[in-house]
């Protein structure tokens, strides 16, 4: 199996509730819930963590790899443990760290957005500049397929009506 194979079949939506915050996010078991029914042995994601220091502060570095046909890929990602966080002990802190750096490498390797979560702008309407040009750019009914079908399941509800709009503009 390819990772890009893997890129366009996975998706992983935001099935957890913060009730505090009011917003719905996907954690890396999620994601890697999400993975096993795809990978289904003919490929396989190792993930590892390492406590790095950085200036005075501790960060959790975790490294995704996939090992597929197409070879290995990895893609790192950090977190920065905090000094001390109420009612966690520093297992709790290095565990929380650990969790959200694992989420990170695994959307980048995977290419899942996550611009609309809490952690990243706590804005759950705004849109992606990236994806609004590419959208904007394409030049066939074709290429706007393709980055549909690049998208997650959230993304897709959320750019289908950009993407209908340029459809309209490339039968002009």
């Amino acid at each position: 199996m390819k990772l890009s194979d893997v890129q366009k079949t996975l998706k992983a939506p935001k099935n957890q509730f913060n009730a505090f915050g009011k917003y719905k996010y996907r954690s890396a078991e999620d994601i890697l819930e999400a993975l096993k029914p795809i990978l289904n042995g003919e490929a396989k994601v190792i993930l590892s963590d390492d406590i790095v220091m950085v200036g005075d502060r501790y960060y959790v570095k975790t490294t995704a790899t996939f090992f597929g046909e197409d070879g290995t890929t990895s893609v790192t990602a950090y977190a920065r443990e905090e000094e001390s966080k109420k009612g966690q002990d520093g297992s709790q802190i290095t565990g929380a760290s650990s969790s959200y750096a694992r989420k990170y490498a695994l959307n980048g390797l995977f290419l899942i957005d996550d611009n609309k979560d809490s952690d990243t702008t706590n804005k759950h309407d705004s849109k992606d500049d990236a994806i609004l040009t590419k959208i904007k750019n394409a030049k066939s009914e074709k290429e706007l397929g393709t980055i549909y079908s690049g998208l997650n399941e959230d993304q897709q509800s959320t750019y289908i009506n950009d993407l209908s709009k340029r459809k309209q503009e490339l039968k002009k």
